[in-house]
């Protein structure tokens, strides 16, 4: 009686692990689906996986293996015990919260490319804002410099003692009078004192 070789089979076995274990070694994602189950693969995970889910992804530090109970545990959210009932009026206090009832912020992971995007364009109009609005102070500042330079022209003309004259309502040059000059040096000057 002739026995076969269990060399042929035990071939079979590790060929079978290798490739197994070869697939393994090619998981570049690890996460956990909402039912607790453990996924590998060279693909990411579904859209709308949260975060916590994702063990491992490119860009990630990796993290120490989690038993299955472990990922079911975090799978499912724990349900708080029942809190006393608060008076009306009054907030209720979370322990570990802060005490003046702003909501603790979240550990965010990497950006995605949207947000990073969103982010780029939320940059870029602030920007081109800040830029506009540069550009008209700078105008309006130019304004005010000619505005200033012709009323203290204007000033030193009154006060210079020279005769002036004006085209009147008719067409006819007249000459102002001492008092006209007078007056209208004291509103030059007053308009001169709002541009320092």
């Amino acid at each position: 009686m002739k026995h076969s070789s269990p060399a042929p089979l035990l071939r079979r076995v590790a060929a079978v692990a290798l490739l197994f274990a070869a697939g393994l070694a090619q998981a570049q994602f690890v996460w956990v689906d909402p039912k607790g189950v453990r996924h590998y693969s060279d693909q990411p995970p579904p859209p709308g996986t949260p975060p916590a889910r994702i063990l491992k992804a490119p860009g990630l530090p990796a993290f120490a293996a989690q038993p299955a109970s472990a990922s079911a545990a975090a799978a499912k959210p724990a349900q708080p015990p029942s809190a006393p009932a608060q008076p009306p009026g009054t907030a209720a206090v979370t322990p570990g919260a802060p005490a003046d009832g702003t909501a603790a912020k979240a550990p965010k992971g990497p950006q995605t490319l949207a947000e990073k995007d969103a982010d780029f364009r939320k940059r870029q109009k602030e920007s081109q804002e800040a830029d506009l609005k540069a550009q008209e102070k700078a105008r309006i500042d130019a304004q005010n410099a000619e505005y200033c330079s012709e009323v203290r022209k204007a000033k030193q003309m009154y006060d210079s003692g020279i005769r002036i004259a004006e085209m009147g309502p008719d067409g006819q040059k007249r000459y102002l009078s001492d008092a006209e000059r007078t007056q209208r040096s004291a509103r030059a000057g007053a308009m001169a004192a709002e541009c320092r």
